[in-house]
């Protein structure tokens, strides 16, 4: 992707997501990966594909187990009804 790229797709991630602290991050190397953030944490990634003459814009986003809030333990299943 290049750099007008990067910044129209981060644009339109903007207002679809209602975040300005969306950000992306240019790839240190050519041909790698444009980085996703979210203030400075990485979340995914974005990748451009260019077929049959159309272009779209792929977002991976990773979520880590350790990231994630504990599980809660499942509430008691209901007392079942009896016959009247």
């Amino acid at each position: 992707m290049n750099k007008s790229d990067i910044e129209r797709v981060q644009a339109y991630l903007r207002r679809l997501l209602g975040s300005e602290r969306i950000n992306l991050l240019p790839p240190a190397r050519a041909n790698m990966s444009v980085e996703v953030a979210v203030n400075d944490e990485v979340i995914g990634t974005i990748h451009k594909d260019t077929e049959d003459g159309e272009t779209s814009y792929a977002v991976h986003i990773t979520v880590l187990e350790e990231d994630l809030p504990p599980v809660r333990p499942a509430a008691p299943a209901p007392a079942p009804r009896g016959k009247r």
